[in-house]
């Protein structure tokens, strides 16, 4: 089973106005359950990213069988693992802009 692309995971961070305008989209994914089918750590990241490398992204399989990917926090090094299982947050992703808006994402949290 590829992974589904859902439009609101894409590598464009989303403004607070795009979550409120995608919150049934978003809602769908926020809180969901899953387990690590595998992951890697960045080490060489984007402009806007360079600041929080080294960082583990995972490719969850979540418990209704979505397959979604995205970035792992608040996480110890034991958390590194296939089959760790994980929910996923809405977190900030970086800092505010030039326009003060803050961009947030779909991310994972160990349980």
């Amino acid at each position: 089973m590829e992974p589904r692309q859902f439009p609101f995971l894409q590598t464009k961070m989303i403004s607070p106005i795009k979550v409120w305008r995608r919150q049934k989209e978003i809602r769908k994914l926020l809180g969901q359950r899953g387990k690590v089918l595998t992951w890697t750590q960045i080490y060489v990241a984007g402009p806007n990213f360079k600041q929080y490398a080294p960082y583990p992204v995972v490719l969850v399989k979540l418990d209704d069988g979505q397959k979604v990917f995205g970035q792992l926090v608040d996480y110890e090094n034991k958390d590194l693992k296939i089959n760790a299982k994980v929910v996923s947050v809405l977190r900030k992703v970086r800092e505010t802009d030039h326009d003060d808006v803050i961009a947030y994402g779909i991310k994972f949290k160990p349980l």
